[in-house]
């Protein structure tokens, strides 16, 4: 969990302590060094004992090796305690790409990237700024760490400034140069990604969703129409509806699968512990007949009362009391019944397809009719079910190449219409909730999302203040007369309150925090999921820099100049621009933190390997649940992750100048996290590759590096406007023009990056459309045929019959995902096969025969049970696809 930077708690001199800048200089730089020292050994012991851990438990750090399929396996790094390190550096970064998809890949490569730019950057500050900040000038009372900070220069030598400007300049071209090559690097990558076989092939790669289509083009005819001139054709069309009630019952069929399989398991381990006793019985008697009669299936039958039951309803305890295996039979046959009546409206040509009850009444047809009979016609459409289409469709074309020439086109000829387009959709990845709305209520949700992004940026500090006076609770105590009860507690409780009330409650904010983020992403009415994720990576980056960037900077700063701006208020200036660099010691301590604690604990993986074996012993009821477990690797998600890395980067360039220490830290930090996380996506980590946005957050990374660029030259150019020398007369007003310069430089070059870059990132060119997928469509394909021109594609899903000797009439299962198209689960997915695990006593046999009875598709494959009724699976769940 990510709780971001504050500072440090200062004691302000007063009366009664003796404390001054040099104390609390002195005080900084001493935590600093117990804070280096301390993560130095947790370093130390965590990599012990992930070194000591990692051949004895390839489920949690190797997992890579055995769970995905063979295409996407690697090698493992052997049983060698000692040589992994060697393993992992060795490992080429770019198998990512095969391994978890452009994503992970350009996370990693920026990761990278990082570590190449700060190299040099380390080593001429180090050897040029370092001595230029502390050799024979001394300011004030600054000793320790602050000796190499930027304040730490005598009025008398502000002639050295020259080197920090210099540097700058330096830096900055040293950064713009490696972002140009990055940039050109993530197109070149980003379009042979896109045009390979693999990926290019799929339905993703040749779909477009387009949202605020008109009443008049809501059909097939009309869309094909509008789009079957682009290159190779339109292959499919798939309108999007207003399903109304079926998505419910889905949702019903799905849980109530999920509640069967769980009282069918409990009901063969009941059966198990009943034929244990049984046994243990017999041969505490030593009765050989009775021993015998004990392994017998009639012996071992559960007793009615002792079968799995529930009580209906939401509230505890009240309800009626039934048997939960023949209720949930029941409840998935009729869900199954909904579903399939549902199914046929939408399949057959009627109003099931297009909801005419408003549809203008053809004057021929009507001629002679009264208005009372008109009235009655119009209530009797009104009343029969129908699904309409909602303002949105999917078109798959023949030619990727036509879905990116799709994309770029003016598509209607009224504003707003048919201009929400988005391609390498996937269908996992849609919000079909959020493929209604029609343009004007888009703008609205994007406008209020963001108001209340900013809001809770901006009031934010409310609930953290909250936390912060509940940790000096004993100065509440003191101050406020109704509140003095607290401190009569006892001092245990008060401990509690003040030590480990705070910071919990700082944990839980900070934990609902991306949540919330994420639903204000959702509400704006985003149609993919991958794309509120790079939505909230913006709004969490911008809360992590006013929060635990500016807000603990200018916090720090303040307090360390506050005796001074007290006693002479007139000195604000010189004093801000003298104490704001030694804010920098907190941030030095942080970077230690993420580069020694926090990537050994990567590599550890502590808390994942406890929840394993908590999770497989408490919730490895089922064999679905024991397979989730087990293959169901870990995933990163990128709206929060990438954030915290470019914060680091905002840190480092904002103070990299200002207190070049930090400059050797953040690079290896960096190379730490490059270590750690080329690792976790070779061996551990799996990405859904249905999720993958083609490596689209690293351009907003790169963003996010110009920002950190912008803060490092308006601090420095404001220090310099602010220095003063021994007349009190400004000294750096040359440095501070050129600092100016230098900032229209860097936003001439951002822009020309962005201008030149920025129609790249997302679409392919036609200047490669011959090396993009093209499929070959019979020359004679006719056009959709009007009768069928707003039916979707659904798949037919008989109701099975019950009580036919066990025949369950199921659909045949589609080869591969694909095969599903863009149809909503509701129409196109079948029932979820109810996983049972076979038993020594042939009971999941008879339950698997009582299931397909009842018309529930059950299947005992790759699950077994042992006499002590333990879960265990061989293989994946009987309606699971095979990926090769």
């Amino acid at each position: 969990m990510y709780v971001p930077p504050t500072p440090t708690s200062l004691r302000l001199p007063n009366s009664s302590h003796r404390s001054d800048i040099s104390t609390a200089t002195s005080a900084s730089t001493a935590t600093f060094v117990t804070a280096l020292v301390f993560n130095a050994i947790v370093f130390g012991a965590e990599l012990a004992a992930f070194t000591i851990l990692r051949p004895w438990f390839k489920a949690i750090y190797e997992p890579r090796t055995y769970v995905p399929p063979p295409s996407k396996r690697v090698l493992s790094l052997g049983r060698s305690l000692f040589l992994w390190p060697i393993g992992v550096f060795k490992a080429d970064y770019r198998d990512i790409i095969r391994t978890n998809g452009l994503d992970a890949y350009f996370f990693v490569r920026f990761l990278r990237m990082m570590t190449k730019i700060l190299l040099p950057i380390w080593f001429f500050s180090w050897v040029i700024l370092m001595p230029v900040n502390s050799v024979n000038t001394f300011v004030g009372n600054d000793d320790g760490l602050d000796r190499f900070t930027f304040g730490n220069i005598e009025p008398t030598k502000q002639k050295r400034y020259a080197a920090h400007l210099i540097l700058v300049y330096f830096f900055t071209a040293w950064i713009l140069y490696n972002i140009r090559r990055e940039m050109k690097s993530f197109v070149l990558k980003r379009q042979q990604f896109l045009v390979s076989p693999a990926y290019a092939k799929t339905t993703q790669a040749n779909t477009l969703l387009v949202t605020g289509i008109p009443t008049k083009y809501l059909s097939t005819e009309a869309l094909y129409n509008t789009f079957n001139d682009l290159p190779g054709g339109v292959k499919k069309v798939w309108i999007n509806r207003n399903l109304k009630e079926l998505p419910d019952i889905y949702d019903r069929r799905l849980a109530a699968c999920n509640k069967l399989e769980s009282a069918e398991t409990s009901l063969l381990k009941t059966a198990a512990n009943l034929r244990l006793a049984a046994i243990k019985k017999a041969k505490k008697s030593g009765n050989v007949a009775d021993l015998e009669a004990a392994q017998s299936l009639d012996v071992v039958s559960v007793p009615r009362d002792q079968r799995p039951q529930h009580r209906l309803g939401w509230i505890p305890f009240v309800g009626e009391k039934v048997d939960t295996i023949e209720w949930c039979r029941s409840e998935i046959r009729i869900c199954t019944e909904l579903l399939a009546e549902g199914r046929s409206i939408i399949e057959n040509d009627g109003l099931g397809v297009r909801d005419r009850s408003d549809d203008p009444i053809d004057k021929d047809s009507i001629e002679g009719d009264t208005d009372e009979e008109r009235r009655k016609g119009k209530k009797k459409r009104e009343g029969l079910k129908s699904y309409p289409p909602i303002n949105s469709a999917f078109i798959t074309f023949n030619n990727q190449i036509a879905a990116h020439l799709a994309k770029q086109s003016l598509t209607h000829h009224e504003p707003y219409r048919m201009s929400g387009k988005y391609i390498e959709v996937a269908p996992e990845d849609v919000i079909w909730s959020n493929l209604s709305l029609n343009p004007y209520e888009r703008k609205i949700r994007i406008a209020l999302s963001w108001a209340a992004t900013a809001a809770l940026i901006i009031f934010w500090a409310i609930p953290v203040a909250f936390v912060g006076i509940v940790s000096n609770v004993y100065g509440l105590c003191a101050r406020t007369s109704w509140l003095a009860w607290l401190c009569k507690l006892p001092k245990v409780v008060v401990g509690i309150i003040a030590g480990i009330l705070p910071p919990v409650l700082l944990a839980v904010l900070m934990m609902l925090l991306p949540i919330v983020l994420r639903l204000f992403a959702r509400f704006e009415g985003i149609p993919k999921r991958n794309g509120v994720e790079l939505s909230l990576m913006t709004r969490f980056f911008i809360f992590l820099v006013v929060h635990s960037f500016f807000v603990v900077t200018v916090s720090s700063g303040i307090i360390k100049a506050l005796p001074g701006i007290i006693n002479n208020p007139t000195s604000v200036p010189s004093l801000l621009a003298e104490n704001l660099p030694g804010a920098s010691t907190f941030f030095l301590t942080y970077i230690v933190l993420q580069g020694l604690s926090v990537v050994a604990a990567g590599f550890l993986q502590i808390v994942p390997l406890i929840i394993y074996y908590v999770k497989l012993f408490i919730l490895g009821s089922t064999p679905r649940s024991v397979h989730g477990i087990k293959f169901g690797l870990s995933s990163v998600d990128w709206g929060t992750t990438f954030p915290n890395i470019t914060l680091l980067v905002v840190i480092t360039l904002g103070y990299s100048i200002i207190s070049p220490i930090i400059n050797g830290l953040a690079c290896a930090t960096f190379f730490g996290f490059y270590m750690v996380y080329k690792y976790l996506f070779l061996w551990v980590y799996d990405q859904p590759s249905t999720s993958d946005t083609g490596g689209l957050f690293f351009p907003k990374a790169i963003q996010h590096v110009f920002v950190g660029l912008y803060v490092q030259q308006v601090c420095l150019a404001a220090l310099f406007f602010l220095a003063r020398n021994q007349n009190k007369d400004p000294s750096a007003i040359p440095e501070g023009a050129l600092m100016i310069v230098l900032i229209v430089l860097t936003a001439g070059s951002h822009a020309i990056i962005n201008n030149s870059y920025g129609p790249l990132l997302k679409l392919l060119p036609l200047s490669i459309k011959d090396r993009t997928w093209a499929n070959q469509p019979p020359a004679t394909e006719p056009a959709p045929s009007t009768d069928n021109k707003n039916r979707v594609s659904v798949l037919e899903e008989p109701v099975p019959e019950k009580n036919q000797g066990g025949a369950c009439s199921q659909p045949l299962q589609p080869k591969s995902i694909d095969e599903y198209g863009f149809a909503h689960p509701a129409v196109s997915r079948p029932q979820r096969t109810v996983w049972l695990p076979k038993d020594m006593l042939g009971l999941a046999e008879e339950e698997e025969r009582a299931c397909k009875d009842a018309g529930v598709d059950a299947s005992y494959e790759n699950a077994h049970m042992n006499e002590k009724g333990n879960v265990d699976i061989s293989g994946g769940p009987p309606d699971e696809f095979d990926e090769e």
